[in-house]
C-alpha cells in the first residue's frame, strides 16, 4: 500500500509556480514524439484536468520555413495548461518559434535539451546541447527575451556515465532565465535502458532555486511517491508510463492531492479507451490517424488473457472499422471470461510469458 508522508503532502499541496504561471498539479505529461498529439492529450486531461500537458517536440528550423504551422503544434484553445516544446540549436530560430508557440496559445515554452535520438543530436539539438553549455545558455536567453511566458528546459543528467554534467548545466540554465527544469535521470548514452539515477535529480534540486521536475521510471503511483521522497523534486513528469495508459497522470495527481489511490481501470475499460482513441485519431487525422493508432492499440493490449494475440491483430489494422471490430470482439471475450468466473488479468509473473 502506498503512503504519503505528511512532509511530502505539505510540500506538494501548493500550486506549482513556474515563473509567473501557476499550475494546480505537480504531475506533468511529458512531450513524446509521435504520441502526445491533441487526441492523446485530451484523453490524459480527462483524468488529469489541471495537469500541464506538452505537445510533441517541434523543429524550430522547420517552423522558420513553413507558411502553415504543423499539426503537431496545434493546440485546443480550451486545453490549458499547455506547453509547446521546441528543439533546435539556433538561438534566433528558437526565439522566432517561441513567438509562434505563444501565438498558438502556449502557457510556457519548453526547450528540448534531452532527446537522445541520433537524427536530433547529430544536428546539434536535444541532448547534444549538454556538451555545448554556452550555446544552451544563449538559446535560453534568446527565447526568454523573445516571449512573455515562462521558458523551461527538459534535459538529461549528462552525455555518458563518465560525463555527468547536469549540476553546472542546470545552474547555467537558471542563470540564463529558465523558470523550471525537468531532469530525466539518465544519460544520453543510456537511452531508455537501465534504471534512472534519481540521486542526480536530488543533487540538482539542492543547487537550484527554480522548480525541478523529476522524470524517468515513473510508471506507477508508488514510483512517483518514492521518486518525490528521494529527490525532493517539485513534481514528476510521466513519459512512457502513459503509453497505452492515459490514466497514469490522473492517478498520481489524485493520490498526491488526497492520499487515496484511485481504482485502476479494468482490462475492459482500457480496451474501451483504446477504441475511443482509435476513433478520435481517425476523426482528427483520417487514414493517417489509423496508421498512427496501430502502436497505441498494441500498447493498450497488455496484462490480460489473449493480449498477445490481440496485439498482433491490432498492429496491422487498415481502417477504423476493422480496428473497432477487433477490439469489440476482445471485449466480448473478456466479458465471457468474467461471467464464467475465470481470471481476466494476468499475474505479474505471467506477463512476460503470456502477454
Amino acid at each position: 500500500m502506498v503512503t504519503l508522508s505528511p512532509e511530502l503532502h505539505k510540500r506538494l499541496s501548493q500550486p506549482l509556480q513556474i515563473g509567473s504561471f501557476a499550475v494546480q498539479s505537480r504531475v506533468l505529461q511529458s512531450p513524446l514524439s509521435g504520441v502526445t498529439d491533441l487526441v492523446f492529450r485530451r484523453l490524459v486531461r480527462r483524468y488529469a484536468p489541471t495537469s500541464m500537458m506538452y505537445t510533441e517536440m517541434v523543429n524550430a528550423t522547420g517552423l522558420h520555413y513553413v507558411k502553415q504551422l504543423p499539426k503537431i503544434m496545434e493546440v485546443d484553445p480550451n486545453e490549458r495548461p499547455i506547453s509547446i516544446q521546441l528543439f533546435d540549436c539556433r538561438p534566433d530560430f528558437l526565439a522566432e518559434a517561441a513567438q509562434m508557440a505563444v501565438a498558438e496559445g502556449a502557457d510556457t515554452v519548453d526547450i528540448n535539451m534531452g532527446c537522445p535520438v541520433n537524427k536530433i543530436t547529430k544536428n546539434g539539438g536535444g541532448s547534444s546541447l549538454l556538451r555545448q553549455p554556452e550555446l544552451a545558455g544563449e538559446i535560453v536567453r534568446s527565447v526568454v527575451n523573445a516571449v512573455n511566458v515562462p521558458v523551461t528546459v527538459k534535459t538529461r543528467i549528462g552525455w555518458t556515465d563518465q560525463e555527468i554534467t547536469i549540476l553546472e548545466f542546470a545552474r547555467r540554465m537558471e542563470a540564463a532565465g529558465a523558470q523550471m527544469i525537468t531532469v530525466h535521470g539518465r544519460t544520453r548514452s543510456q537511452g531508455y535502458n537501465g534504471p534512472a539515477k534519481w540521486e542526480w535529480i536530488a543533487k540538482v534540486k539542492q543547487v537550484l532555486s527554480i522548480p525541478v521536475i523529476a522524470n524517468g521510471d515513473i510508471f506507477s503511483v508508488e514510483a512517483a511517491v518514492t521518486c518525490l521522497e528521494q529527490t525532493g523534486a517539485d513534481g514528476v513528469m510521466c513519459s512512457r508510463g502513459t503509453m497505452g495508459y492515459p490514466f497514469l497522470v490522473g492517478e498520481i495527481d489524485h493520490f498526491l492531492k488526497t492520499g487515496q489511490e484511485k481504482l485502476a481501470p479494468t482490462p475492459i475499460e482500457r480496451l474501451e479507451c483504446a477504441r475511443e482513441h482509435l476513433q478520435m485519431l481517425f476523426e482528427y487525422k483520417g487514414d493517417r490517424g489509423v496508421r498512427q493508432a496501430r502502436k497505441h492499440m498494441t500498447w493498450y493490449a497488455k496484462g490480460f488473457m489473449g493480449a498477445a494475440e490481440l496485439r498482433g491483430q491490432l498492429s496491422t489494422i487498415e481502417n477504423v472499422q476493422q480496428g473497432v471490430e477487433i477490439i469489440d470482439r476482445a471485449i466480448a471475450r473478456l466479458q465471457e471470461y468474467a461471467l464464467a468466473g475465470q481470471p481476466v488479468e494476468l499475474e505479474e509473473s505471467m506477463l512476460a510469458g503470456v502477454g
